[in-house]
This record gives structure tokens, C-alpha cells and sequence, in this order.
């Protein structure tokens, strides 16, 4: 690495978290209410984050994002902020996005060459990021509501696996595409 590479290193890792940061929350932006929780493609941002950013500038980008909303920035779906949108219904999931991320971010570090067997590896990946993300936020939606698991499921999961399994396959198609313009 020359000399100029590394004085930009530092800036180019803000880029990349900040960009990540944005690209989470213009995707909670858009959501569809079809339920107790809208479908947004916060999960989308969040997988391919991770897929293509890797885990430190990942789990960055969602901690920043979490305490962004946390601290009244309007950030999360619907335009919701502070510590009732944490705390609330919906804060399970939220807080699951850390595992979200990680998950795929840590098997982009596998090195396969072919795209279509990498796909495949990233969306393996996300299933699994999604399900803990599923089962935290599940839990603490029962917690909150004081209601039954097979109740919160029919509420907060089964709705949400068809468009949560296509945000994922494209998800994973993008940061396969696009891994070669990222160092």
C-alpha cells in the first residue's frame, strides 16, 4: 500500500460505514404496512451490508444506525426514533440486525470462486443471520405483548418469509456482483 492509500484509508472506511448507515435507513424508509410490523428493506440493507462490506465495517454501520435512532434521529421504519421504538415492540428486531450482518459478513471471508457456489454460500448465510434476528425479535415481541410463541409467530415471521427470502437472494446476488469494485 503506497503512502497516499494509507492517509485515505481512514476516510475511505468513514465512507463506506457512513454510506452503509444511509443505505439503512432510506431502506426503513421504505416499508409497507401489511401488519403489526411493515415490510421495509431494512433487511435487505442490512444482509447485503455485510455481504459486501464485511463484518467490522458492518457491525459498525448498524451500531451507528441503532444509536442514531436511539438518540431521536428519525431512523427506523416510519420515521420513528428514541428509545420507545428500542424498547418497543419491534426493538428485538432492531437489536437482531447485529447478527444480521454478521453472519454473511463472516462467510464472505470463505474464499469460493465461483459466483453461483458464493451466492449460494451468502444466502446460507443470511438464512441463518435472519432466523437469530427472527428469534430475538420474536421473543421480545412476546415479552412486550404478553402473548403466546405460535401468536408472535403468526404475527411477526410467517408474514414476512416470502419477501424476506427474495430480499435475500437479491441481496446476496449484489454483493456477488459488485465485490470486485470493493477493497
Amino acid at each position: 500500500m503506497n503512502t497516499e492509500n494509507r492517509r485515505n484509508a481512514p476516510a475511505r472506511e468513514l465512507a463506506y460505514v457512513g454510506l452503509a448507515v444511509a443505505l439503512i435507513t432510506v431502506c426503513a424508509w421504505i416499508s409497507i404496512p401489511i401488519g403489526t410490523i411493515a415490510v421495509t428493506l431494512q433487511t435487505f440493507a442490512v444482509c447485503f451490508i455485510g455481504a459486501f462490506l464485511g463484518w467490522k465495517r458492518g457491525i459498525a454501520a448498524v451500531a451507528i444506525y441503532v444509536f442514531m435512532g436511539l438518540i431521536g434521529i428519525p431512523v427506523f421504519s416510519q420515521f420513528k426514533a428514541g428509545a420507545a421504538a428500542i424498547f418497543g415492540a419491534t426493538g428485538g428486531y432492531i437489536l437482531g440486525f447485529f447478527f444480521l450482518v454478521l453472519v454473511p459478513a463472516l462467510l464472505k471471508c470463505i474464499p469460493v470462486r465461483n459466483k453461483w457456489a458464493r451466492t449460494c454460500m451468502l444466502c446460507a448465510g443470511m438464512v441463518a443471520g435472519i432466523s437469530v434476528c427472527y428469534v430475538f425479535g420474536t421473543v421480545w415481541f412476546m415479552v412486550v405483548y404478553e402473548c403466546t410463541f405460535l401468536h408472535a409467530l403468526s404475527l411477526c415471521v410467517v408474514p414476512y418469509l416470502i419477501p424476506d427470502a427474495v430480499k435475500l437472494f437479491l441481496a446476496a446476488i449484489l454483493a456477488v456482483r459488485l465485490e470486485r469494485y470493493i477493497n
